[in-house]
Parts: structure tokens; sequence; C-alpha cells
């Protein structure tokens, strides 16, 4: 019986006040169309697709085994937004730096898996103007 009068209550309450009604969808959109700001991936979630990659970086020649490039591609397309950049952008920089890939193979590994990567595969890379 209490829930009921709430929903009646509540009911011709923002049907008596249309303005409220009209605030209260509207605060309801902005919060489901506001993008979120806190990254989406982990670096452990990083490190998990460009796992196959690593020996290739560090010994390989040629084109990268096709382990590496599904990888490559699951990061890029995992990678949305401004703070997920940057989250990929330090986990692959602190990897790459204790790895210490072949800078060709890296630079090259985005166009030869037919992929664009959001940051450089690079212990050298500035991740404050990864954005």
């Amino acid at each position: 019986m209490t829930s009921k009068l709430k929903l009646v209550l509540s009911s011709s309450f923002t049907m008596s006040h249309p303005r409220i009604l009209v605030l209260a969808m509207a605060a309801l959109m902005l919060l489901l169309l506001t993008p979120e700001s806190e990254a989406a991936v982990t670096c452990s979630d990083i490190l998990k697709d460009l796992k196959p990659c690593v020996n290739y970086l560090t010994n390989g020649t040629g084109k990268p085994p096709a382990a590496c490039c599904s990888g490559a591609k699951s990061l890029s397309s995992a990678v949305t937004n401004s703070a997920d950049k940057k989250t990929a952008c330090s986990c692959i920089k602190n990897a790459a730096q204790k790895m210490n890939p072949n800078a060709q193979l890296a630079q090259a590994l985005p166009g030869n898996c037919g992929i664009s990567l959001p940051v450089p595969v690079s212990p050298n890379v500035d991740c404050s103007k990864v954005g």
C-alpha cells in the first residue's frame, strides 16, 4: 500500500510540475550520453594483447606473426578515449624499456598488421603528449 501511495504521489507531483520532469529527464540523458573519463583498459589487458609480439619485436624479422597482429588489433579497438591512450602509452613505454625492442620493427608493427595504434611502441615516447 505504501509503495502505491509513493507512486501516486510522485507521479502526481511530476505531473503538476512538468519543469521538474523535464529537468530530471535532461539530467538522465546527460548521464547516459557523457563519455567515461576513466581508462577502460588496464595495463594487464594491454600486456596480454601485446605478449605475442614480444619475441618478434626483440628477435624477429619480416612480418609479425598472426597472433601478434590479432593482439595489436584488439588493443587498437579497446583504446577508445584519452584516458585509455594515456594508460596504453605508460604501459607500453614501461614494457618497451624493459624488453628493448628493435626500433624499426616496433615502428613498423602497426603498418605491418594493417592497423593504426593510438600510441607508439617505444621506450622513449612522451606520454604527456598522448591523448
